[in-house]
């Protein structure tokens, strides 16, 4: 019943997560927003740094169209907002307060004085638009027809010589009062269709690199890290899957199973970047579902080496604490299930955390700890019982390489903590992929046919003479053999 219950949770959890897929992580945003919303957030999206020498080409350009079917007074246009961290925070900080004049008085308290307006502050910066556009023109903030990207209302171009930064795209119902400069809620009810772009380099352009245009500054180069891991997978499995014919042993399919479900994660992402590469959208939901098949594939080795370390099919054929060491790996598989979901859904986006960063993800790094030390015990007490000089050697080299997958987690998601988050999803992506890479190749290495065949139980096409013998070498069996003292009588 508890476990049903637990399925139940997991598949309502992962199910929500798909239908909550939209496009807010696309740079191509599109969609309606209704004026009682009050607030809709719409992307954050990191532009590069400009390049000094070939300023236009490394601008980060943000376009589209702003349109709505009814007319709205030009007196009392929406708000559409493209801020900085530092504008954002208070802005975004008081859009749920439940007095919208207030909400809105206060939400451009800063943003009054630093923002460029016509009429009240031709001295601000251009953060703002007035929204809706006339249909077929240009949006009225926009004085320079020459500056809007072709067949678009707007165009914003961000410039910062510094750094990377992250830029925060939003919609509010406020407009701003140009005979008082205050902002004022406006309190009706209308649609307005949006069709924005956010790309780094110029879209007029034709030579701008596919594999950072479309993305932002924190995911740009990743697609060739996963086409990278592609590669090495498109080698590893067949091979694995050439060895698994050769020895039909449990281990080696558990260690297959693994091995395809991270390969399948692998080609599921890849696809959506490399489509998001060209379009800025992308498969979201094979994203999600590759993501989904990382972390089974990630779950399914850990129970591979929980099994090992207790010496099943190694030195003993029959497991003990079977319950247990299933528990233990099914909870693991869980609660980095649940974990994921959680991140992808209740994480504010504004939030310039990582997974790890939260408590869900401190739960899971000690959980993982806890369960290397048990792995630890359960290798040595293993070890203590073999005498084999063939498979204490497997031990040792396991063990050696299966600390490593287990500890590098808690390590890296320390050091992260250190990294800026404009790099820190490309590290995180290339150290866990390149551990469980490393992992995977070495197991590959370790059970392979003609090296498991010498210490591995059940081996099949193995000669069940030698391996009686080596299980009777074995010290937890006793053999307690007396000589007849008369072998004549024995034979009669």
């Amino acid at each position: 019943m508890l476990l049903r219950s637990v399925i139940l949770i997991l598949s309502i959890g992962v199910l929500e997560l798909f239908i909550s897929v939209d496009q807010c992580e696309s740079t191509h945003v599109t969609g309606t927003f209704n004026t009682n919303e009050f607030f809709r957030f719409l992307i954050k999206f990191g532009f590069q740094q400009t390049d000094r020498h070939r300023q236009r080409e490394s601008y980060g350009y943000i376009f589209g169209n702003v349109t709505s079917q009814l007319n709205f007074s030009s007196s009392k246009l929406i708000t559409f907002a493209v801020l900085d961290r530092n504008h954002f925070l208070e802005y975004y900080g008081n859009r749920t307060l439940e007095d919208k004049n207030t909400a809105c008085s206060r939400m451009f308290n800063t943003l009054n004085q630093s923002s460029y307006d016509s009429q009240c502050n031709v001295n601000g910066e251009d953060f703002l638009r007035r929204i809706p556009c006339p249909k077929g023109q240009l949006c009225p903030d926009e004085d320079l027809p020459s500056n809007v990207i072709k067949n678009n209302q707007f165009t914003y171009v961000i410039q910062d010589l510094g750094q990377p930064r992250f830029w925060y795209i939003s919609i509010v119902s406020c407009y701003r009062n140009i005979k008082t400069c205050k902002w004022e809620w406006f309190n009706e009810s209308i649609n307005i269709d949006y069709d924005v772009w956010l790309v780094n380099g110029n879209p007029n352009n034709s030579g701008f690199n596919s594999l950072t245009y479309q993305f932002s500054y924190d995911r740009q180069n990743t697609i060739e890290l996963y086409l990278l891991f592609f590669l090495c997978y498109i080698i590893l499995v067949p091979l694995q899957l050439y060895a698994v014919r050769l020895q039909r042993h449990p281990v080696t399919r558990l260690f297959t199973v693994s091995l395809l479900l991270e390969f399948i994660a692998i080609c599921l992402i890849l696809i959506h970047v490399l489509k998001f590469a060209f379009d800025g959208i992308g498969y979201e939901k094979l994203e999600v579902a590759g993501d989904i098949f990382d972390i089974l594939s990630r779950a399914t080795f850990m129970l591979l080496l929980l099994l090992l370390a207790k010496g099943w099919a190694v030195t003993r054929i029959e497991l003990t604490w079977k319950p247990l060491v299933f528990l233990i790996w099914f909870c693991y598989g869980v609660v980095h299930i649940l974990l994921y979901v959680w991140n992808m859904t209740e994480v504010d986006i504004i939030e310039d955390i990582d997974e790890y960063q939260t408590w869900p993800g401190w739960f899971i790094l000690l959980f993982r700890s806890a369960i290397m030390i048990w792995f630890l015990l359960e290798l040595r007490n293993t070890m203590t019982y073999e005498h084999n000089t063939q498979k204490l050697n497997f031990l040792l080299h396991f063990g050696a390489s299966a600390l490593v997958w287990f500890i590098y987690l808690p390590i890296v998601a320390l050091i992260a903590l250190q990294i800026s988050t404009l790099w820190r999803f490309k590290f995180l992506l290339g150290i866990t992929y390149s551990a469980d890479c490393y992992a995977y190749c070495v197991m590959t290495h370790l059970l392979w046919p003609t090296r498991s065949e010498q210490y591995f139980l059940l081996a099949q096409g193995a000669d069940n003479g030698d391996e009686l013998d080596e299980f009777n070498e074995a010290p937890h069996v006793l053999n307690n053999y007396v000589e007849p003292s008369d072998l004549t009588k024995i034979i009669a």
